[in-house]
């Protein structure tokens, strides 16, 4: 990698593959099985999910009914637009501008206008249950920091990944941006969506139809778990990343 990289590390990508040892097989075999998955299936699916990590109550049965029934629901209206920002997502190029504007697709139903499509001027204390678990970055580091991590996404995709690197680094960006926390709500929606797109966009198009937010969803004490790695964001400790960071491969598997 020739340009270095301002606020994303490669520092534990050897701990990483050592504890991921049958990546490639994992891999491969996601990929054989990817051609009979249906994209657009995969696709509801996943906003579905990744709304019920946080408590949407509609599983996927429930909403497929509610769909053809043409029945109307906040929870449903939730999913509809997060599908639209995946469907946004996967016809354009991963860039800051366009990030923002499935965050604008996907909350229109959850934030008022001023509150969409930009970064949170307020501070953030992210409460897991009842517990305060973490305090995000003062508001006005907030655009400086989401500068550079764009910056350092525009350097992953000029550079030379091997498919091992590409997962690793999707799943640091993800967590970086939880720990950022840029937004005043749909922070950990669009973490999911960013990672995806990343993966997909560095790779191939047909990693949109992995299941990882089915896995998130099925492992939530696990994955809030693990991307809690200190109560602030100056005191985070990166060294225990790597739980969080094994879980996008484990998804391969599902």
């Amino acid at each position: 990698m020739q340009k270095t990289l301002k606020i994303l590390s490669g520092k534990y990508f050897e701990e990483y593959t050592l504890k991921n040892p049958k990546f490639l097989e994992n891999f491969k075999s996601f990929l054989e099985k990817s051609n009979d998955l249906n994209f657009e299936y995969l696709t509801e699916s996943s906003s579905v999910f990744s709304l019920k990590i946080e408590w949407n109550s509609l599983d996927l049965n429930s909403f497929m009914n509610m769909k053809l029934n043409s029945t109307k629901s906040k929870d449903l209206e939730e999913i509809e637009n997060l599908i639209k920002s995946y469907n946004f997502a996967q016809k354009n190029n991963l860039d800051e501008k366009n990030f923002l504007n499935t965050h604008k697709i996907a909350s229109e139903s959850l934030l008022i206008k001023s509150k969409r499509w930009k970064y949170r001027d307020d501070k953030v204390w992210v409460f897991w249950k009842e517990w305060l678990i973490y305090l995000a970055i003062e508001p006005e580091y907030v655009k400086i920091k989401m500068w550079e991590l764009f910056e350092d996404i525009k350097i992953l995709k000029k550079s030379e990944l091997s498919i091992e690197e590409v997962f690793y680094y999707s799943s640091q960006i993800h967590l970086k941006f939880v720990h950022i926390h840029p937004f005043s709500d749909w922070n950990w929606r669009s973490a999911r969506l960013l990672e995806k797109w990343f993966l997909s966009e560095k790779l191939w198009k047909d990693l949109w139809k992995l299941k990882s937010e089915e896995f998130y969803f099925k492992n939530r004490e696990n994955y809030y778990s693990n991307i809690n790695l200190w109560v602030n964001y100056y005191e985070i400790n990166y060294n225990n990343s790597i739980l969080f960071m094994l879980m996008l491969v484990e998804s391969l598997k599902y």
